[in-house]
């Protein structure tokens, strides 16, 4: 851990994912895929501009690939492409993250409430195997491995809840905001929350509380947004 002296955040020392030498014969979504947890850890920045060659070089791949995994985080709205100046990591402003959180919290919660209705005893057995995993990796500070099956515990509540239609929206939005939602834990105080509204979405979950377990994904993403937001302010005034 170190601590930011701008704006006071203890931000957590995240190690870059790992980049091993890709042949011709593996698919564009493993190339997706590595520069996604880059823009998702911010070793590729909001806002930079996405040069071909140096990433091409960078992932030891050739240009084909890359340029399809592009297409792919274009779709997902990591990657926007401005008239002549290419591809770029997307940059949302603070009105394009109240939106996104607003709608994101709203199918949090319908995603945890349907699956109090309809998940399995497996399924609930899975998700707190993973939680019991998150908490290893929270009490190690390992940020990169802790947001991993985070993300994987916020997935399977959303699988559960057994709506097509509102997995896909889920995925959708939620690529947008996934950069977000991994800083929002370089304050340790709101990191620490975090982990305690896991424990109460876990015990919601195994009481089947569907009313509970909405209540508590909604207020789990009001609090991501408000740190979100603070960290764009602070970023901007020191810009400033």
């Amino acid at each position: 851990m170190h601590r930011d002296a701008k704006n006071g955040f203890c931000i957590p020392v995240i190690k870059s994912a790992k980049v091993i030498a890709l042949d011709g014969e593996v698919l564009h979504t493993a190339v997706a895929q590595r520069l996604r947890t880059l823009i998702v850890e911010g070793a590729l920045a909001p806002g930079e501009k996405l040069n071909e060659r140096e990433l091409a070089e960078r992932l030891h791949v050739s240009r084909t690939p890359l340029r399809e995994a592009l297409k792919l985080l274009t779709a997902e709205g990591l990657v926007e492409h401005l008239p002549n100046r290419g591809a770029q990591v997307a940059l949302l402003s603070d009105a394009d993250v109240v939106h996104a959180f607003e709608v994101m919290a709203a199918l949090e919660g319908l995603s945890g409430e349907l699956a109090c209705a309809r998940i399995t005893d497996a399924e609930v057995a899975e998700i707190r195997a993973l939680h019991f995993e998150m908490r290893a990796h929270h009490a190690r500070r390992d940020l990169s491995a802790y947001y991993r099956v985070n993300a994987l515990i916020h997935r399977a509540i959303n699988r559960a809840a057994r709506n097509p239609v509102l997995t896909e929206t889920f995925d959708r939005i939620n690529a947008r905001l996934q950069a977000f939602r991994f800083r929002s834990n370089f304050d340790t105080d709101k990191w620490n929350v975090a982990v305690r509204e896991h424990e109460a979405m876990l015990a919601a979950l195994a009481k089947r509380d569907g009313a509970r377990l909405r209540a508590i994904l909604v207020e789990h993403l009001d609090h991501k947004r408000d740190v979100v937001l603070t960290q764009l302010r602070a970023g901007a005034e020191q810009r400033a």
